[in-house]
């Protein structure tokens, strides 16, 4: 009784050389042929897109540092010699205004006061509100989802004039604290619609455990799920605070008659439609302004990809 032999499966390698794959003509495939243009291409592209986003601010740093008339002779210079480096247009700027400086200090103490209150006040409303859509149920659960994400298909400048004009017969125009309630009313529905999608792969059984030990919903929310959703947390209090920061239009509308309640983004947007403030100055004021944000972005990096990608993996 003879048998068949089954012939040995072919390797990948042979004789110690990986095959390539081939068409059916013999010749490279599909997927080999984009596989090496991909590889060739990505440390063009790296560089590429580093050079976009970088060499904008690292030019405005430059010409933060160098002399007006030094600027005037030749703009397009890349590198400022040591001996030309001038930090006093930076104290220019942080100067106040009373002694012949734009005042940035004062303005960066108001952006910082509106943008930490914005991030205090969203978080405080947008946490338990979003682990109550997560976790409750109640009528109408599943479209409120849409609610939240329905308040941005109204444009800012839609809302800005009754905005304006309701603020200003209340007596909050030219506050902080009308800016405050803005900026808390725009960020609270997105935030809370992200931090629910991230409540939402938090395992269920977790606190269904601690409830069969006795606690309570809102023991159960302060000792596990708020500790398991700190990354998210985080991370969108930076995304908050980041929009506090740069926000301009309901700036304008509220605080362009009290300078001394400017924000950086104010502040700034007055130097550039100056015809008298040299352009050191406005570089320097520019610099100002993206610096915090920069060295926060990167300082948080790790947890605002992380956690902003995690609260959109379900929803």
């Amino acid at each position: 009784m003879s048998t068949t032999r089954t012939p040995p499966a072919r390797t990948a390698v042979d004789g110690g050389r990986s095959r390539r794959p081939r068409s059916a003509g013999g010749g490279l495939s599909r997927d080999a042929v984009e596989n090496a243009t991909i590889r060739l291409l990505r440390p063009l592209v790296v560089v590429v897109l580093l050079l976009v986003s970088v060499f904008p601010f690292y030019y405005m740093v430059v010409l933060s540092l160098r002399p007006l008339d030094a600027v005037l002779r030749d703009p397009g210079a890349l590198w400022v010699p040591p001996d030309q480096v001038d930090p006093d247009t930076y104290a220019d700027v942080l100067r106040s205004v009373q002694s012949g400086g734009q005042g940035f200090l004062t303005f960066i103490g108001n952006s910082l006061v509106v943008a930490l209150a914005t991030v205090a006040l969203s978080m405080l409303v947008a946490v338990p509100g979003a682990y109550a859509v997560s976790r409750l149920e109640f009528f109408g659960r599943r479209r409120i989802s849409a609610l939240f994400l329905a308040v941005y298909f109204f444009p800012a400048i839609l809302l800005a004039v009754p905005l304006f004009v309701f603020f200003t017969r209340i007596g909050l125009r030219g506050s902080l604290v009308g800016l405050l309630v803005v900026y808390v009313a725009q960020v609270a529905a997105v935030t809370i619609y992200m931090l629910r999608n991230y409540f939402d792969t938090i395992p269920v059984s977790l606190e269904e455990a601690a409830a069969i030990d006795g606690a309570t919903r809102l023991q159960v929310m302060r000792k596990i799920a708020l500790p398991l959703a700190m990354p998210a947390i985080v991370s969108n209090g930076l995304f908050v605070f980041m929009i506090a920061w740069n926000e301009f239009l309901f700036a304008l509308l509220f605080l362009v008659e009290r300078r001394d309640r400017w924000t950086v983004s104010l502040g700034l947007s007055q130097l550039a439609g100056s015809i008298e403030v040299p352009t050191t100055v406005l570089m320097a004021g520019s610099v100002i302004l993206t610096l915090p944000i920069v060295v926060l972005f990167f300082a948080s990096e790790r947890l605002l990809v992380g956690g902003l990608t995690a609260g959109a993996e379900k929803g």
